[in-house]
């Protein structure tokens, strides 16, 4: 197994049970972490905001690879500390997407805080990923230092995607 890419910090190691939640994703309906295991490998995306420019290329580049990540069967599911509203707007500005785009809003960054995903002295969300296999355990961590970094390009996740198939 890849190790992990524990750059900008996290309580959560490779190895460790990944914190169930449920968040609301864009169209209303109620996600829950749980409901992905023994079925798919999920890789959590979470980033700091809507309509910035990282996170406006990151997102659209998942979208544009969503094949490759059904091939390996894995749920991806975007966080994002705003609300419905703000998240639906911003999905019609990118052109759409196709996977959903949970709500991390009521109360502010609860779900992020469970992986330390969220700075509170500026309101919003790191940049992290998190792979988590079907058993629900972490397998990837990636959390770069700053919040202009972009995410790790796709190969790596990929890669840790592989070696979940062996």
């Amino acid at each position: 197994m890849t190790e992990k890419v524990l750059q900008g910090g996290t309580s959560l190691k490779v190895g460790d049970k990944a914190p169930d939640f449920t968040l609301p994703a864009q169209d209303g309906k109620k996600i829950k972490l749980s409901d992905f295991r023994g079925k798919k490998n999920v890789m959590l995306a979470f980033y700091p905001q809507d309509f910035t420019p990282v996170c406006s290329h990151q997102l659209p580049s998942y979208s544009k690879q969503i094949e490759k990540f059904e091939e390996l069967n894995t749920q991806v599911l975007a966080i994002g500390v705003a609300s419905i509203p703000v998240h639906n707007a911003w999905i019609e500005a990118l052109g759409g997407l196709n996977f959903p785009l949970l709500a991390d809003w009521v109360p502010a960054g609860e779900v992020s805080k469970k992986y330390d995903a969220f700075i509170p002295r500026i309101g919003f969300g790191k940049r992290a990923i998190f792979i988590i296999d079907k058993k629900g355990i972490i397998r990837y961590i990636d959390v770069p230092n700053e919040l202009n970094e972009g995410p790790p390009n796709e190969k790596p996740i990929f890669k840790a995607l592989e070696e979940l198939q062996e």
